[in-house]
């Protein structure tokens, strides 16, 4: 097995691509070791000193490190981790856990809105995010402001406030003229 590794935009996240399916569907955010209960892979990366935060995607897994780590010294680990865990053939996520795909019900008189605001999450930026090694999920609309929630090698990146103004907030703004601002929001 050769997993390939990619940087992202954020310094302390790398991307790691196995070269099979992580998930299924939708993604998984672990931002500590509790959060990874319900995933067999999360855990066993977690095992690795200095990881801070563990993200699942289509293809991939990032990973983040605390700021006192450095990649050289964690980056064997956290490959040899991945391998042993789809050698092993344990399944990414255990039991009944579902991964998120980053959709919030919406009803009421902004439905259409919010309709239209999840199908460009889903058709331009998801896909764009993903490629970084993270992702954008919808939390709400109101009041012509759209709350985002960043994942993954987003979360915490410099450059994510940028991504979120000039570009989510843009693209919006452009095709649904009641979208007033774009806001991050924690988990």
């Amino acid at each position: 097995m050769f997993i390939q590794t990619e940087s992202t935009p954020n310094p302390a996240t790398l991307k790691f691509l196995p070269g099979q399916t992580v998930l299924p569907s939708g993604t998984a955010d672990f931002p500590s070791a509790e959060a990874a209960a319900s995933s067999p892979l999360a855990q066993r990366i977690f095992t690795v000193s200095g990881v801070s935060g563990v993200f699942f995607g289509h293809e991939f897994v990032t990973v983040t490190k605390d700021d006192a780590t450095d990649w050289n010294h964690i980056k064997p680990a956290i490959l040899g981790a991945i391998m042993e865990h789809f050698q092993s053939g344990q399944p990414v996520m255990a039991g009944e856990a579902v991964a998120s795909t980053g959709h919030a019900e919406h009803t009421g008189e902004d439905a259409e809105i919010v309709n239209q605001i999840k199908d460009l999450l889903d058709t331009r930026v998801r896909p764009a995010v993903a490629q970084d090694g993270g992702d954008i999920t919808f939390h709400g609309f109101d009041r012509g402001v759209v709350y985002l929630h960043m994942q993954g090698a987003c979360a915490g990146c410099p450059s994510a406030s940028l991504t979120l103004k000039m570009g989510i907030e843009n693209l919006l703004r452009h095709y649904i003229p009641e979208v007033t601002e774009v806001r991050p929001v924690a988990a």
